[in-house]
Formats: structure tokens, C-alpha cells, sequence
């Protein structure tokens, strides 16, 4: 089962921590772009200085493919679009799991562009990646992503770029789970198979997957036991280490979200750590998954949604957790949200301050809301809105050297297009 929006969720935060979102500063007039005669939608961003590059899936009644747009003057104005892939239609994005694309540093030049995306195959998906070493002008043939081609599916996927510019990537890896009808071991005696109905039993035949693209790290299994179909999040830090969450299915069916770290470039990772025990127990596929990243200071800041109230669990709403150094984590910390809401992104700035953008619910449809934060040593955060709430789903952010950017899926007349828009201050 899918998990989708349901009635409205309202509801007033008294946590001192937090202020009400209140008071909203003028919105910039968003920059639209997208193929013509396609819907364009799944779109991700990614920045250095005013550097910025967008990828998106570009939907035709033949199939998918993903496009891409650079700007350089921090995401006022873009460049023509290109196709990323190859082979025409060679995509299949969406949602949680949109074309992914990172900036690899070079000295003296622009950045490289390295995108990863999913792919449908009959023998089984596949994690597809291309590079530019041109600006976006052109894009190298597709290659396949190390260790994901096998059977089943996969995809889900988030990126980064690691010290001396290797790219990972983390995936949801189903290899060992038949869809279907997965089973047990044959039975003594050479009777037939047991199917496997508990959750958490079938869960455990889903793994975390972890590659870098160049080969340094062979892809491997982190852990089992992963809820299916939640995107993950995956950032590195300062200090060269490798920073990750996902949707965990916990004893209990419990789908709580986890993290882990890696210090010696993604070899080794730490056990899984559960950032908040929220006590949702679902048998199904929420397609919500977290956010990660971290500041200056080493902290490590994470959104997530989850049921507000667990005897309501398809009221989805937004919290917020915040750790020093990869610690255990504070108490959660509830994001006030106007409606059902999910689908959230995390990026810090360089002055440390916490960026937020999320997908809500509302009487209209679903709509884009942003919010800045403070983040406090003791891990309190005040929030306040920021620009006004604008019709959109799926938001993606990426930090300039101006501030947050914010991109995604924007209607217009009745056609998905790409917006992009400055976070305002």
C-alpha cells in the first residue's frame, strides 16, 4: 500500500523552542523552464558558488527522459536545456526517486557535472550515471552505476561528492526480495516454501546499498531491513565524512528513521542509529522519506515526516531532530505545518542557519512552503516563514554563494513546469 495525503491537519505547536510560523517576507518572481510539450517534473538542484545545475524528468507519451539547465549567475537566468541521456527515454524518475546531480570541484574550471538516475530494465532496474566536463553543454554515454545491476528493483538513490572528488551513491537495493511472493526455506521433508507475511521479516530482505561511481569503494550491502520505498538522504561533511538517513523498519514494524556515518570514505559504517523513536507502525510503502545535512559546527540536522498522531497514521506532519558530531540525537521537535504535509528538504548556509522546504496540502492542491532557522548549540531551532506559499510538489534546495535556492514542479495552465526561486531572507 502507498501511503497518499489525507484530510487536512491543522494543529498549533507550544514548544518554546519553536516560534509559529508567522510573518513571511516578499517572495522573488520564480524562474520557470521545461521542455515544451512534456511534463516536466522530479527535479533536482545542486550549487557552488553561483554555479547552479538543474536535472529534471521531462515526461512524453513515449517515456522519460532527464534534461538538464545550468545557470551561473546564481539561478537567475538558465542556460538551454540538454538532454542527459543517451537513449532516448532511457529514465524512469518521479517523486521520491527524481534524477539526482552533484558538482565535483575542479581547480580553475567550473565544476564537473556527474548526474543518477533509475532505469527500467526486464532483467531488473538499473542506476544509470553521465558526466559533463563542459559546463552541461554535452553529457557523456550512460554508464551503470557500480553494483547495481541485479535482479529486482532498486533506485531511491541520493548522491555525493567525497573527498578527492569521488561521487557516491546510497540506494534501496531489493535484489533479495521477490515482490511477489517472497518466501521462507523449504520446509523438512522437501515441502514447499513458506511465503513471508511478517513485515519486518520481509523488510529485512531489502538493503541499503553503497558505491562510489569510480570504483575506490565496491558497492556493498550497509544494512537490511529498509522500508521499501522512501527516498534516502545522504550528505559528506567537512570533515570528509560520509553522513546518511533513510526509513528504517524497526522490531514491531516500527518505521522509524535511521543514520549512519562513515569516517574512512564510505569503507565502513557505523550500526544504525534511530534518530527518533516515533512509534508509527505501518505495513506499507509511505513514499516519504528524510532529509540530512550539516553545518560548519559538525551538527547534524534531520527532517522527517510522520504521523502527528499515531492513532491517525495517514495525517502525515513534519518534525526535527539535530545531533552534535553524529551523537545521539534531541528530542523531536514538531515543524507547524498548515496542513498534511511532506516531502521535506534540508540544506544549511554558510552562516549556519537551517534551510526548510516542504509539499502540504491545502484546499487548492498541494502547495511549496519554505522556512529559515536558527539552530542554537543546545539543538532548540526558531523557525519562521519565509516567501509565500505557491502551488508545487517535490521541492529541491542547493545553497549558492547568495543563499538557499529552492526548485520544483510548478503547474502552469495546466502544464508541469520547472520553478526556481531564491529563499528570501
Amino acid at each position: 500500500m502507498t501511503m497518499s495525503f489525507s484530510r487536512a491537519w491543522r494543529g498549533t505547536m507550544l514548544v518554546a523552542a519553536i516560534a509559529a510560523l508567522a510573518g513571511s517576507a516578499s517572495a522573488q518572481t520564480p524562474v520557470t523552464l521545461g521542455v515544451a510539450d512534456r511534463s516536466n517534473d522530479a527535479v533536482s538542484v545542486a550549487a557552488a558558488g553561483q554555479f547552479v545545475a538543474l536535472v529534471w524528468g521531462a515526461r512524453a507519451s513515449g517515456g522519460i527522459d532527464v534534461y538538464s539547465a545550468i545557470s551561473r549567475n546564481g539561478g537567475t537566468s538558465f542556460s538551454a536545456q540538454v538532454r542527459v541521456n543517451a537513449i532516448l527515454f532511457d529514465a524512469s524518475v518521479g517523486g521520491e526517486q527524481p534524477p539526482h546531480i552533484v558538482l565535483v570541484p575542479r581547480k580553475g574550471r567550473e565544476p564537473e557535472l556527474v548526474v543518477v538516475w533509475t532505469a527500467k530494465r526486464a532483467e531488473g532496474s538499473r542506476l544509470l550515471a553521465a558526466r559533463s566536463t563542459d559546463g552541461g553543454v554535452t553529457f557523456s554515454a550512460s554508464t551503470v552505476v557500480p553494483g547495481s545491476a541485479a535482479a529486482g528493483s532498486r533506485g531511491w538513490e541520493s548522491i555525493a561528492v567525497g573527498r578527492g572528488g569521488s561521487v557516491y551513491a546510497l540506494w534501496l537495493d531489493h535484489r533479495k526480495l521477490d515482490i511477489g511472493a517472497p518466501t521462507r526455506g523449504a520446509v523438512a521433508g522437501g515441502g514447499p516454501s513458506a511465503p513471508i507475511f511478517d513485515p519486518v521479516e520481509r523488510a529485512a530482505l531489502s538493503q541499503l546499498y553503497f558505491a562510489s561511481l569510480d570504483g575506490r569503494v565496491a558497492a556493498k550491502g550497509i544494512t537490511g531491513g529498509v522500508c521499501f520505498c522512501c527516498k534516502t538522504s545522504m550528505v559528506t561533511a567537512p570533515d570528509g565524512g560520509v553522513l546518511a538517513v533513510w526509513r528504517h523498519v524497526f522490531p514491531g514494524d516500527l518505521r522509524d528513521i535511521a543514520f549512519t556515518t562513515s569516517r574512512d570514505g564510505g569503507r565502513t559504517f557505523s550500526a544504525p542509529m534511530r534518530v527518533s523513536e516515533d512509534h508509527w507502525e505501518f505495513d506499507g510503502c509511505p513514499d516519504n522519506g528524510p532529509t540530512v545535512a550539516v553545518d560548519g559546527a559538525r551538527r547534524i540536522h534531520v527532517a522527517w515526516p510522520s504521523p502527528a498522531d499515531v492513532k491517525n497514521p495517514m495525517v502525515m506532519a513534519l518534525f526535527y531532530a539535530m545531533s552534535s558530531n553524529g551523537q545521539p540525537f534531541t528530542p523531536r521537535i514538531k515543524i507547524p505545518t498548515n496542513g498534511p504535509a511532506g516531502h521535506v528538504q534540508i540544506v544549511t548556509e554558510a552562516d549556519g542557519n537551517v534551510v526548510l522546504a516542504w509539499e502540504e496540502m491545502s484546499s487548492t492542491g498541494r502547495t511549496i512552503r519554505l522556512a529559515r532557522a536558527i539552530a542554537a548549540p543546545n539543538g532548540q531551532i526558531v523557525l519562521r516563514s519565509v516567501g509565500s506559499t505557491v502551488a508545487g510538489k517535490y521541492p529541491s534546495m542547493a545553497v549558492t554563494s547568495g543563499g538557499a535556492l529552492v526548485a520544483w514542479a510548478q503547474p502552469v495552465n495546466g502544464v508541469s513546469t520547472i520553478a526556481v526561486s531564491r529563499v528570501p531572507r
